[in-house]
């Protein structure tokens, strides 16, 4: 039955996106079904828009994203794939381009306008661009991450209870063994996404969790296994692809399978033993100090600002550079301290989404949406909050940042008082985010802190709307009888989601 109703979900969507020859590429994160377009005019944006199975549409520079949310994105893409594949098979000529219809001139004027926006946005987009690459090499490990983060704590809980001891150092080793390896998957998945070999990079990365490093001194100092981390693993693959690279552009390609290896690894190796491992683990190192001193000198402000910020960055992109400072951090610490503060970004939205209802009584299609969504919110997925109610209204996306400010500032306050509420792992945020929450103190004191936060935020970003979320204008344009839904409207130039740490 769910299997019929995912390659239903499928089988909608793929018409109203150009059909199979329109498709480039098929692509899927945590919430997001990913598509490669031949040609964006094919879509129908407010049809797609309007399925009941998607949540809403986010336009990218280089991708068309729909939002259908955790678990069901991972079972409608290879539906949607097997449709693709198979109607290629049936008829391989692309799909023609419908007769143009003439435009009114507002709509040519609005076209323009909108493709003028894509344009810059596609040509201003160099950093967003490269963070884009450092998610890529992150998101694909966030579902290890976040197994090993709730057998981890379960197991913590197993052993301060006294249960079944001979259990937990089993335990300890699922959870624990996936981070003490993090440094050889991060190699690969940077060699991969920066043009190279995946093995190579991955040799490479190894280097820094081999125990035989302790043997080794640079810079007047003994090298100690996993020095450096994800960032010194980073580092070294990015390395290796350049090396690879310059292998194959003058070596023969009869001598190529033998050489180029045993160059890249040779070259890039040394590279990061004597350099990259002592470089990337002061770095590390300092981040760690950083985000000590800066929650425990000034938490309330920081995470005022944090909290209160993160949507924004998201909208901008920019959220992507924290992925390897959350790596980091777990890494180190064994649980990130920005997660839970930044999770109350999600609260914020919620509390919004909440207001929103009961501002707008006649406005049948908006609080629709807000019924559907709202669970989706409460568990961290705000997708559809943000794309499908504040954002398009505006000022509820504001004020919904003020939310997320609140409860950022109170998670900040307890650690700024000697406590931390950390999570260990990234993706998760809202109530999904209890099994994962770690720190320095019971966890009956973490669950109670950071579900203070999540009242705040709901409270904070509630009132904000409720009393400063609506000019009149807006009460006039939006407070009216809806006949049928409308349809989530596309944001052109949104970023692409990663990692599920982005999400809120």
């Amino acid at each position: 039955m769910t299997e019929n109703k995912n390659r239903a979900t499928a089988a909608a969507i793929l018409p109203l996106v150009g059909g199979a020859g329109n498709i480039t590429s098929i692509a899927h994160c945590m919430t997001r079904l990913r598509l490669g377009l031949r040609d964006r005019s094919l879509v129908q944006d407010k049809k797609l828009a309007a399925l009941p199975a998607v949540m809403g549409v986010v336009e990218d520079a280089s991708t068309y994203q729909i939002v259908l949310g955790p678990g069901t994105v991972a079972r409608v893409t290879p539906e949607f794939e097997t449709l693709v594949e198979a109607a290629r098979t049936a008829s391989p000529a692309p799909t023609p381009t419908p007769t143009p219809i003439p435009l009114t001139p507002d709509e040519l004027a609005a076209q323009g306008a909108a493709l003028k926006a894509q344009q810059k946005a596609r040509n201003a987009t160099p950093v967003k661009l490269f963070l884009r690459k450092i998610a890529n090499i992150f998101v694909p490990l966030i579902p290890a991450l976040i197994g090993c983060g709730i057998i981890a704590g379960f197991n913590g809980l197993m052993v301060n209870l006294g249960w079944l001891p001979a259990v937990t150092p089993a335990l300890a080793a699922i959870a624990t063994g996936f981070m003490a390896l993090i440094a050889v998957f991060v190699g690969l998945n940077t060699s991969k996404e920066f043009g190279g070999t995946p093995i190579l990079g991955g040799a490479v990365a190894a280097i820094i969790v081999f125990p035989g490093v302790a043997k080794i001194d640079a810079f007047g100092q003994p090298l100690s296994p996993g020095q450096g981390g994800v960032l010194g693993a980073l580092g070294a693959a990015v390395l290796a692809v350049y090396v690879e690279k310059w292998c194959r552009s003058w070596i023969p390609q009869s001598l190529d399978v033998l050489v180029t290896p045993t160059l890249t690894v040779l070259i890039s190796g040394l590279v990061t033993v004597f350099g990259l491992m002592f470089v990337a683990g002061e770095i590390s190192t300092a981040i760690g100090d950083f985000a000590d001193w800066l929650l425990s000198t000034g938490g309330a402000a920081a995470g005022f600002v944090l909290g209160g910020l993160f949507l924004p960055l998201v909208m901008l992109g920019l959220h992507q550079a924290l992925i390897p400072i959350h790596t980091t951090l777990i890494e180190q610490q064994g649980f990130t301290v920005l997660l839970p503060i930044l999770a109350m970004a999600g609260a914020g939205q919620v509390g919004a989404a909440a207001a929103v209802y009961l501002r707008l009584p006649r406005n049948t299609s908006v609080r629709r949406t807000i019924k559907s969504a709202l669970p989706a919110g409460f568990l961290g997925v705000g997708e559809p909050l943000i794309y499908g109610v504040s954002l398009p209204l505006g000022r509820p996306f504001i004020t919904a940042c003020v939310g997320g400010a609140f409860g950022g500032g109170l998670v900040g306050l307890f650690n700024q008082l000697g406590g931390s509420v950390g999570s260990t792992a990234i993706g998760p945020s809202g109530w999904a985010l209890f099994p994962l929450l770690s720190g320095n103190e019971t966890m009956a004191v973490m669950i109670a802190v950071y579900a203070a936060g999540l009242i705040t935020g709901y409270v904070a970003g509630f009132l904000a709307t409720y009393f400063f979320g609506f000019s009149k204008q807006l009460l006039a344009d939006f407070n009216v009888d809806t006949a049928e839904p409308t349809p989530t409207r596309p944001v052109t130039g949104a970023p692409t989601e990663e990692p599920v740490s982005a999400r809120v």
